[in-house]
């Protein structure tokens, strides 16, 4: 009775079948534990394969494919693809020299073997083709592990430090290349592929977007888009896993060094959206795209970022109001750099903009508009009056001036008047003299209007003044021998009135 209630219970899987599942036609389906920076081991030693040490003393280079009849060419492949799991040392050039040169032309010969391929990759050759991969690419970053991220970096004059360039890229370009030109081989099938290019192979390839060596990345990002295209049942977890890392990015570290890769990548995908947009993707503008701008290293990839932003206007150019509003809710105050590349985006999604999304952003786009052209910093100033050279945006002031012109007409006139640079000021008079040919009955209204504000600015200034001095007399009358009063310049403006009305 007790056996056959112990009989029924679940077994616990013992240590080698939690890695290795069962034989399948006597395929082995490998699994790969996602890259945790945290818990790095050290690195594969030369003749280590996936846990079973070999011998480099018996590291040879086999027989070309050319000497060896088609029988014997897949038997071949998966041999040399078994010798280039072993993963060298690279740290030091001196060891294993003539090992690393024997796998060096072995991954040459897999690459060229790849390309001149006329039948389908069994499931064995497809198991150890991504086995091998796996064990080359996959490793620890010294920059990871020491905790250093992307160096932040704040405009154009940051002071880069040079990346640590990977000492094994000999050999991993070649693997990459391998991956590249196999992933694309029509002789793959997806359908066999997806089982071992599955969802933790995936995590661990976007893991290693965050290494410094900018090589490494390229071509992740070029393996990565051709994985996304190839396995479409995999492209909803990678969207969703790309979104991770950027979540992380934006509320956690602000430190990743291929956010400008995935974002490239990101360029492409939202060019193949489907229309109507899913809202899936609209979430993906408001939660990813906008609050992107927000990290100080934004500079290091708003090339990308823009891209990504204008492909969503161009599919759906209702999301303009939204994305404007957005870049106002993150517009830098005190990074004038960061400004101009605001501005310049924002030319970008405001030239697929329609009137009617315009009208309805308008009024707060251009109160930042009007402070970016009183702004002291030259290039902020020309940058925003460049706007008016846009056709299709002057169109639209021009069709909504009696809104516009009120907001930004006493910053174009203190420019006319006090701008320290000359080429602002010469920008200046031509944008004004637009909105004068455009309406001059609504320019003079303006004109007007700014005068009478300015005359009652000098008069609650001269007011003030007035009454500074007032208290100033008071003060001086009521001192008694050395005793000072003390006078605090805080004082509010309904304060001073009462004051000034109490003493008169």
């Amino acid at each position: 009775m007790i056996k056959q209630i112990f009989g029924k219970l679940p077994r616990k899987p013992s240590s080698k079948s939690s890695s290795v599942e069962s034989p399948t036609d006597g395929v082995i389906a490998v699994k790969y534990a996602p890259i945790r920076k945290a818990n790095f081991a050290a690195p594969t030693p030369a003749g280590q394969v996936n846990g079973f040490v070999g011998l480099t003393a018996s590291y040879e280079l086999l027989p070309s494919f050319r000497d060896v009849p088609s029988s014997e060419k897949l038997g071949l492949f998966l041999r040399k693809l078994g010798m280039c799991c072993v993963v060298f040392d690279f740290s030091d050039s001196v060891k294993n020299t003539r090992e690393k040169e024997v796998k060096r032309q072995t991954l040459l010969e897999l690459v060229d073997y790849i390309s001149t391929v006329t039948t389908k990759f069994s499931e064995a050759a497809i198991q150890v083709a991504t086995k091998m991969v796996a064990a080359n690419i996959l490793r620890a970053f010294p920059s990871s592990i020491s905790n250093e991220g992307m160096r932040i970096a704040e405009g154009p004059e940051i002071e880069e430090e040079e990346p640590t360039m990977e000492p094994a890229w000999p050999h991993l370009q070649i693997v990459y290349e391998f991956f590249l030109r196999f992933i694309a081989s029509s002789e793959t099938d997806a359908k066999i592929a997806k089982r071992y290019v599955d969802h933790s192979f995936i995590i661990c390839l976007l893991d290693l977007f965050d290494s410094e060596d900018p090589r490494e990345r390229e071509y992740l990002k070029t393996i990565l888009h051709r994985v996304y295209g190839k396995f479409m049942v995999h492209r909803p977890y990678i969207r969703k896993a790309i979104n991770n890392i950027y979540y992380r990015f934006i509320f956690e570290t602000e430190k990743h060094n291929g956010i400008a890769e995935l974002l490239e990548i990101h360029g492409s995908i939202i060019n193949g959206f489907a229309l109507p947009l899913k809202e899936e993707h609209k979430l993906f503008l408001v939660r990813v795209l906008i609050p992107l701008h927000k990290p100080k290293c934004f500079p290091m990839y708003h090339q990308q970022l823009s891209y990504c932003i204008t492909q969503f206007v161009e599919k759906d150019n209702k999301l303009a109001d939204t994305i404007i509003r957005g870049l106002l809710k993150y517009w830098p105050l005190t990074n004038s750099s960061k400004e101009v590349m605001f501005l310049g985006e924002l030319e970008e999604v405001l030239e697929s903009t329609q009137e009617t999304e315009f009208q309805r952003c308008m009024v707060p786009l251009f109160r930042q508009i009007s402070r970016c052209l009183n702004s002291s910093h030259f290039q902020v100033a020309e940058r925003s009056l460049f706007l008016w050279n846009n056709d299709h945006l002057q169109n639209l002031i021009t069709q909504n001036r009696k809104v516009i012109l009120p907001l930004v007409f006493p910053a174009l006139e203190r420019n006319m008047r006090a701008h320290w640079n000359q080429t602002v000021q010469g920008l200046t008079i031509n944008v004004r003299k637009l909105f004068l040919d455009a309406d001059q009955d609504l320019f003079n209204q303006c004109s007007l209007h700014f005068q009478e504000n300015e005359t009652k600015e000098r008069e609650l200034h001269a007011k003030r003044e007035s009454t500074w001095k007032r208290l100033e007399a008071v003060a001086a009358s009521k001192a008694i021998g050395k005793d000072a009063m003390l006078i605090s310049g805080k004082f509010s403006s309904v304060s001073l009135g009462a004051t000034a009305s109490s003493l008169s």
